[in-house]
């Protein structure tokens, strides 16, 4: 369904922009009057402008479903942990019960002693 409104959204683009290019550049479409026939200028001007009108309003509704159609159902169905990074304790937390090496505390070293009378 979203592929197949999303080739037809292409198509309505291409058309929207080949009725446009097609258009005369005086802006006449815009001004109103009488359509006198669909092959003279002023029909023709109506006509390119009702189909720019028509193809624009499908083009927003098709942008529209489609924006909706694609946050529907978007999430995964299993979450893959092939590139979780084992968790690691937070500093100064308490040693792991079977941690081969104890962590060390922050602001100590082992070459001071820790009982330094003055």
């Amino acid at each position: 369904m979203f592929t197949f409104l999303l080739v037809v959204h292409v198509i309505v683009a291409v058309a929207l922009v080949g009725v446009i290019l097609m258009q005369r550049s005086e802006g006449g479409g815009l001004t109103g009057g009488s359509p006198t026939g669909l092959m003279s200028a002023r029909g023709a001007g109506n006509f390119m402008t009702r189909t720019t009108t028509i193809l624009a309003s499908i083009f927003i509704l098709l942008s529209i479903a489609l924006a909706a159609l694609a946050t529907v159902n978007r999430k995964p169905d299993t979450i893959d942990a092939s590139l979780a990074r084992p968790a690691t304790p937070a500093p100064g937390a308490a040693p792991a019960q079977n941690a081969p090496v104890p962590l060390a505390v922050p602001g100590q070293s082992d070459s001071a002693p820790a009982d330094k009378k003055n």
